[in-house]
């Protein structure tokens, strides 16, 4: 198990890779159709471009990082790579001189995503090696996911502050400058002082590790519960500043609002780790969904001035955010340890590979969902809106979240690999032994739970 010290430096790149994402999909976009006069399509085509092939560079990513044979480090070596190219790429992104097109705008973000990809994927994965404790491994991604809320929190505030909130240029300058300040420093202290595992890493291809990945129930479970509640997330966030300005009429109280959100998450925090201690890490997951999904019933029911039950509203439902971010990255790691103990060698990159796949996925299909049906509701986002719009977007806002997460519960509910699971799994396959055991997944389906309740896969 790391020291306190060690995991809240792990934790520290969290910071300005967050504080990177705001100004990536709110303010660039604008930039690049408003004061460089690209078309708003070719603007949109370049980024959904640039952001599709993360189906390809985050699992493969992963990937290259479990089977890394030069020096450095099988996590640590690729995050250099990635940081080095995302400082770069970043700078020619938000600093492009005047007269460039939609080339560069492609050519500038697939870089920048490559690079981001480079850092996060294989630091999450080795955020999942770091302990093999049940509830350590919750520890270790609550201080990840921790600074990753204040970035978050900063990457709202600053601007603001600064008084730049309204100039995308400047901006996007303030971002690059910020990364180019935070980025290696907090790498330099997260790699300095967080040490590597020395676990076997991966040697099998891309085909047989994605078939072996096909075969592991308990991931498939995970990580269909995960893109569930992804999408449930990910509808509210895209609709955010819509709801807000047409339901609620109160475009000012976008940003203390969203800071009232992400500030409950992190006080959040401590409470569902404090949950996941006395019931189950999976369990602790459940029940943040449902407090959220009942929070959310009441959002239908808003309208033109309710800014201050809204507010509540933001405050109970972001409690619930640090059991999304915390718990369920801890429990992708309790299934890279049934993986490693089944399979004889570490995977951890591929599966977080896939996790951050399927959480670009999930807001993607946000996107798909929400705008479709809006346009057929018949709301114009430019223009004050009839009945019917407002009514669509408040249940697209609120209730249809509802409905996802709902299903993200039932499929995690009866989870498989909690910690008792977990402790008969490492007495039954001793990590020095490497065979293949074909029936392990049907022995954890049937686990039997401390309260007595049968581990089953419905």
């Amino acid at each position: 198990m790391i020291s306190r010290t060690q995991r809240w430096a792990y934790g520290i790149p969290g910071l300005p890779l967050a504080m990177l994402g705001l100004p990536l999909y709110v303010y660039l976009p604008t930039f690049y159709a408003g004061p460089l006069g690209i078309d708003l399509a070719l603007v949109g085509l370049a980024l959904l471009l640039a952001r599709a092939t993360d189906v390809v560079t985050d699992p493969l990513a992963g990937w290259i990082s479990d089977r890394w044979p030069g020096p450095g480090g099988h996590r640590k070596a690729p995050m250099i790579m990635g940081a080095v190219l995302l400082l770069v790429s970043a700078h020619f992104l938000f600093r492009p001189p005047e007269g460039v097109g939609f080339g560069y705008l492609l050519a500038a973000s697939l870089a920048t995503y490559l690079g981001w990809t480079l850092i996060t994927v294989p630091y999450t994965a080795w955020g999942a090696e770091l302990s093999r404790d049940y509830h350590g491994r919750s520890q270790v991604t609550a201080h990840r996911e921790a600074w990753v809320i204040v970035g978050t929190v900063l990457a709202i505030a600053l601007p603001a502050i600064w008084g730049i909130a309204d100039d995308s240029a400047a901006t996007l300058d303030q971002a690059a400058t910020v990364l180019l300040l935070l980025l290696p420093v907090a790498l330099a202290v997260c790699l300095t002082l967080v040490p590597e595992t020395g676990r076997p890493a991966s040697s099998g291809s891309w085909s047989q590790s994605l078939r072996l990945l096909r075969a592991n129930r308990p991931f498939q479970r995970l990580l269909a519960a995960y893109l569930f509640n992804g999408v449930a997330n990910a509808l509210p966030a895209t609709l955010f500043l819509l709801f807000v300005t047409h339901v609620l009429n109160a475009d000012s109280w976008a940003g203390p609002l969203l800071v009232a959100y992400f500030a409950a998450g992190i006080l959040g925090l401590p409470l569902w780790l404090k949950v996941a201690r006395r019931s189950n890490k999976h369990r602790a997951w459940a029940g943040s969904m449902l407090l959220a999904s009942t929070v959310f019933l009441t959002v239908p029911f808003l309208g033109s001035g309710d800014t201050t039950v809204f507010l509540v509203i933001c405050i109970l439902s972001g409690l619930g955010l640090g059991a999304d971010l915390a718990l369920a990255a801890s429990l992708q790691a309790d299934v890279v340890e049934w993986d490693s103990h089944h399979r004889g060698e570490q995977r951890a990159g591929l599966f977080f590979g896939l996790w951050g796949m399927a959480t670009k996925l999930g807001l993607a299909c946000a996107v798909g969902i929400a705008f479709p049906l809006l346009d057929v509701a018949g709301f114009n986002a430019n223009a004050a809106n009839e009945a019917q719009g407002l009514l669509a977007i408040s249940l697209l806002y609120g209730a249809l979240p509802i409905v996802f997460k709902l299903i993200a519960v039932r499929l995690i509910w009866n989870f498989p690999l909690d910690r008792v699971a977990l402790l008969n799994l490492r007495k039954s396959l001793p990590e020095e032994s490497h065979h293949e055991t074909p029936a392990l997944d049907d022995r954890l389906s049937r686990r039997t739970a401390p309260d007595g309740m049968c581990r089953n896969e419905t």
